[in-house]
């Protein structure tokens, strides 16, 4: 194969998108660990299904190519991983936080969407239909699973602005101290 080809790039391609995966089979439990909704809980459960079938096919990949799927850190996954897992470690109320991963969980799915998009019409280029067809397929899931979260968004969030507001409320009513400030005067 010669250096700086297209399948060359194709390959590298598919690395990183197989250790993307691997990474998220590993960060989804925690992720449904984390959600306080029985929904949102339920759709990273339903993905973590998913995302072992989008790693089996990408084997399925590699083994057509006679190449190995190791060799590569997705370095952009693996961040976004840490990102995820500092959202879980903040002290939001359970709706606030439910509201946090899913964004945290829509920046995964948009990377992953570029990705399969990428490494689908590269496939399409080098003439490899069956991978095309694999690929479409993970593809599809996880734009599913972007609008899921979205759906769920849309009523999880309005649940995290009516909490805050109560919080507010709340306070108003509450007798105040005094008040420290944490700025020292210049």
């Amino acid at each position: 194969m010669p250096q700086g080809s297209l399948r060359e790039l194709y390959i590298d391609e598919l690395r990183d998108l197989y250790s993307a995966e691997t990474q998220l089979v590993k960060a989804l439990p925690k992720m449904a660990k984390a959600a306080s909704h029985a929904q949102l809980r339920q759709a990273f459960e339903e993905h973590l299904r998913q995302t072992s079938e989008q790693v089996s096919r990408l084997e399925q990949i590699f083994e057509a190519l006679d190449e190995k799927p190791s060799g590569k850190k997705c370095l952009g996954m693996e961040g976004l991983v840490k990102e995820g897992a500092e959202t879980m470690r903040e002290k939001y109320a359970n709706e606030v936080k439910d509201a946090a991963v899913i964004g945290a969980a829509q920046r995964v799915e948009h990377y992953e969407i570029a990705a399969y998009g990428t490494v689908r019409e590269i496939a399409r280029l080098l003439g490899e239909d069956d991978h095309v067809s694999l690929l479409e397929q993970s593809l599809g899931e996880e734009k599913q699973a972007d609008e899921k979260l979205t759906q769920l968004a849309q009523e999880i969030n309005p649940q995290a602005e009516a909490g805050t507001e109560q919080e507010s409320e709340e306070e108003i009513g509450r007798p105040q101290g005094p008040r420290k400030n944490s700025r020292r005067a210049a």
